[in-house]
């Protein structure tokens, strides 16, 4: 796994600002998406079907949880949301053109 720098690594004697809160959660969508990685490793270093079948529901709440991070980073940094729905309107143009 990465190492990250970690806000709560010693006792803090005060809250986060938001900005720290900003960069607290892009750095747990860092951890989920290398939880997400991980799992499915697992998943395809197996054949054992019961394991697939925990491992591959464990690693889709995972999904899932970067999907709730990525709502409240961008609700917490509007600018950032611009910026990541202006990258998913490229990717559709791309994959618009590239279709026709």
């Amino acid at each position: 796994m990465a190492i990250l720098s970690n806000p709560f690594v010693m006792e803090v004697p005060r809250k986060l600002t938001d900005e720290e809160l900003v960069n607290a959660i892009r750095q747990d969508l860092v951890g989920e998406l290398e939880a997400i990685h991980e799992y499915d490793a697992h998943v395809q270093a197996t054949d054992n079907e019961d394991a697939k079948k925990v491992l591959s529901d464990i690693r889709d709440e995972e999904r899932e949880h970067m999907g709730e991070l990525l709502e409240l980073l961008e609700r917490l940094a509007p600018d950032e949301k611009g910026l990541h729905d202006e990258g998913r309107e490229e990717v559709r143009e791309m994959l618009g053109k590239a279709k026709k």
